[in-house]
């Protein structure tokens, strides 16, 4: 008996409120005892309503109830902690608000140790003691405790779900199968259970493999991060050097270039001098000839002054022939000539170079009906229409016009170039196609803001950094982008030009469309701002037409 005597004595010297040791024991009007700090706090919060309650017997009173210490409690609270006996904490034993309470215990419940599926009930330690101890209980199953046990009895018949309908895929009791369930393919739970055990074995099997797959990838890629990383490194290092030989080579060139200049310049000025020497000296010969003739010519007596014209010798001059000559002219159209081939080298191998430095891309489309699934209808803007250019059927297509055709102001109009933008911004990947007819058409891709207005060169479309253009001829195609031309791109003449642009890759294809795709050019850079699909026309040519075809209908 004497551990339920203790047991006693430590939940009477329990604090309702915090649920330990009491604490300066008081005790209310009406009988029951609590930490001070615990109902004084208790009530604090309840001087708003004028109504002080006990927290156990919900005694209420409008005036704040005078506390009496329990002189009692507190000699027993110090007896127990002299004998070394200490209240369990009673959050370590009572049933919280997220617990499985012991259906046994009555009053205020314990937390259940383990839960009983043959019982369908949960225990505390102390309930659970004759299922630990009495043989008739030996057979049933415990289990972690459980809240959903009620959720094993059978709704129709109030028994125990100890089968499986697999018709209906639920648990059922042995009396289903005779009416609802009647002829349905019904096992044992537990042998569903086993099945389903295999089932979930497997699976886990297959996700354990994928798990070890994954990192195993995981560290697939943690290696290839550290080798892109090392590998880049080594790739701008490498490039530095490259190109720093390559400045190196054209500041020698340059060097050589200079020398050579000036050597040929200090050789020249030499002559130059030699001859202004030799000039100077003919001109002092020439006066002093042209004194002596003029003496000459004042004698009076005949005979004197014949003798005297018969004893003179000629003057001899040299033959010295001065013109201008153009010496260094020649040198700069020579380095002039280089400069334009090495840039023509760079611009046709730029985008390969960038292309290579840029491995991992999405696939881009080979056939016709590839290109089609990004196929986007264009149509221009009258807004910035020059007007030259006449625009019709739904403004897909444009033509050039001799006659101006005296369109409003606006302040996105092309003033001087005969060009016009899509009212369409391209984002993502995009395709579409041009159908031209005539000379001096260019099919460009630009940013809105590429300059209006004004007569400025650098307006138009291919002509600065802010547009790419391809221009289409009988003759051929030719590529401009900052006023550099790539010329004779590979791809017979035809009537229509597909575009395919992907702006996240930073990659602009033209196309020569037929039975096949032949690829005119192909642009590998970085778009900063919306692009906008443009078309620009020779004023030298007007009745040129270009199209935007309805690439969804087909």
């Amino acid at each position: 008996m004497a551990p339920k005597r203790v047991q006693l004595e430590q939940k009477t010297i329990c604090c309702s409120i915090c649920l330990d040791v009491i604490k300066d024991p008081v005790t209310t009007h009406c009988g029951h005892s609590y930490c001070m700090n615990c109902i004084n706090t208790h009530w604090d919060g309840e001087d708003a309503k004028r109504a002080y309650s006990c927290p156990q017997c919900r005694q209420t009173s409008s005036q704040r109830p005078v506390l009496m210490k329990n002189t009692l409690l507190a000699v027993l609270v110090e007896d127990l902690k002299d004998s070394g006996l200490q209240a369990a904490p009673a959050d370590h034993c009572y049933a919280g608000a997220e617990d499985v309470a012991c259906d046994v215990c009555t009053g205020r419940k314990l937390k259940a140790h383990k839960s009983c599926l043959v019982c369908l009930a949960s225990y505390c330690e102390e309930h659970l003691n004759p299922h630990n101890e009495s043989p008739p209980f030996k057979k049933h199953k415990l289990v972690d405790p459980f809240r959903q046990l009620q959720e094993n009895i059978c709704s129709q018949h109030d028994e125990v779900m100890k089968m499986f309908c697999r018709t209906d895929q639920q648990c059922i009791c042995y009396l289903c199968p005779v009416n609802q369930h009647k002829g349905h393919d019904t096992v044992s739970a537990a042998a569903e259970r086993m099945e389903k055990q295999q089932d979930l074995e497997l699976n886990r099997n297959r996700i354990r493999q994928k798990l070890h797959d994954r990192e195993k990838d995981v560290k697939m890629l943690d290696q290839e991060e550290k080798t892109v990383s090392c590998s880049s490194d080594k790739a701008v290092e490498d490039s530095e050097v490259i190109f720093a030989e390559l400045i190196n080579f054209l500041e020698k060139r340059c060097s050589d270039v200079q020398q050579q200049i000036r050597s040929y310049q200090k050789t020249e000025m030499l002559r130059v001098k030699e001859l202004q020497a030799q000039l100077q000296q003919e001109i002092i010969e020439l006066k002093r000839k042209d004194a002596e003739l003029l003496k000459l010519s004042y004698i009076e007596d005949d005979n004197h002054f014949l003798r005297t014209c018969s004893s003179m010798s000629p003057t001899q001059l040299s033959n010295t022939n001065i013109h201008r000559v153009t010496y260094f002219e020649d040198v700069t159209a020579a380095v002039s000539q280089v400069k334009g081939q090495i840039l023509n080298i760079l611009n046709e191998t730029w985008t390969n170079i960038l292309l290579t430095a840029s491995p991992v891309q999405h696939r881009e489309p080979k056939t016709r009906d590839e290109f089609l699934q990004y196929s986007q209808e264009i149509t221009m803007d009258p807004n910035t229409a020059n007007s030259h250019l006449l625009l019709s059927e739904g403004n897909r297509k444009v033509t050039a016009m001799r006659e101006d055709r005296s369109y409003c102001n606006h302040p996105d109009r092309f003033i001087d170039w005969w060009q016009v933008c899509s009212v369409e911004s391209l984002t993502g990947r995009s395709y579409w196609e041009v159908d031209w007819r005539g000379n001096g058409l260019f099919v460009a891709v630009t940013y809105r803001n590429v300059g209006k207005g004004r007569d400025h060169c650098e307006f138009g479309f291919g002509l600065n950094e802010r547009s790419w253009a391809l221009s289409c001829s009988p003759d051929g195609y030719n590529f401009y982008h900052n006023n550099v031309i790539t010329k004779g791109l590979d791809g017979l003449p035809r009537s229509k030009i597909g575009v395919y642009m992907d702006r996240q890759e930073g990659i602009l294809s033209f196309y020569s469309v037929s039975d096949t795709m032949t690829l005119l050019h192909k642009v590998c850079t970085t778009f900063t701002h919306p692009l906008h699909v443009g078309v620009r026309f020779d004023r030298y040519y007007p009745g040129t037409t270009a199209e935007f075809c309805k690439l969804k209908e087909q």
